[in-house]
């Protein structure tokens, strides 16, 4: 996965557009997670589909297309951390960076112990709220302005799939967690606890990031203009 995603990297930067020429390595990058987004935001929907149990069990049940989805995530996320580390250290890479080691961590135990197989794939539904994001950072990387249609009809389903396929999924798993408590071991535990933590955190200060700059500052610009 990992080397497939590097090679994916390599077809990317053959196609950068003119208005990404300054933006080669961001274009890249957000390129290759957005592929990844649609790859695992659609698949994470299909295990469920494939074997309801998946979703019934989330401890125990395991079936091969998830388990490869999760293993096929790990592989980009560990890319992508490399990327960042090579080619991007700033405050914002830092803290991505971050967000992939727990989730490697958290990947890794269920790709290795092949146990809380579903509850890593539920995880995964929240990427099909990362194609719209990826696809907004696609689009201010080709220079679209934010008054452009295609921009703003992004930026509406973009927060709509934030709140269904994000903030929502991750409060189900915060309640998973803690109905599911005494059925889980005291170190899977913590380590499931510290990850949503991070993620709740990181997704607070996102939301946050993306009402100010697409819909608050925007109406307060029309205000004046008016």
């Amino acid at each position: 996965s990992l080397v497939a995603f590097y090679c994916s990297s390599l077809f990317a930067q053959v196609l950068i557009p003119r208005a990404a020429e300054k933006n080669a390595w961001k274009w890249k990058n957000i390129s290759i997670s957005f592929v990844h987004s649609l790859i695992s935001g659609f698949w994470s929907c299909y295990c469920f589909y494939d074997n309801p149990k998946l979703a019934e069990d989330m401890i125990q049940t395991h079936t091969v297309p998830a388990h490869t989805l999760i293993s096929v995530s790990v592989g980009y996320f560990i890319y992508d951390t490399i990327d960042m580390l090579i080619y991007q250290r700033n405050r914002q890479s830092y803290e991505l960076m971050g967000h992939h080691v727990v989730i490697i961590i958290c990947f890794g135990v269920s790709i290795v112990s092949r146990m809380y197989v579903g509850y890593a794939v539920v995880a995964l539904v929240i990427e099909l709220n990362s194609i719209f994001l990826h696809l907004r950072q696609i689009l201010q990387i080709c220079q679209y302005k934010k008054d452009n249609k295609i921009y703003r009809l992004n930026s509406i389903i973009n927060l709509g799939t934030f709140v269904g396929f994000r903030i929502s999924v991750m409060a189900w798993m915060s309640k998973w967690m803690l109905i599911n408590k005494d059925l889980i071991p005291l170190v899977f535990y913590s380590l499931g606890s510290i990850g949503l933590a991070v993620m709740t955190v990181m997704n607070i200060i996102l939301f946050y990031r993306l009402l100010q700059s697409d819909f608050i500052r925007k109406k307060e610009s029309t205000i004046k203009v008016d």
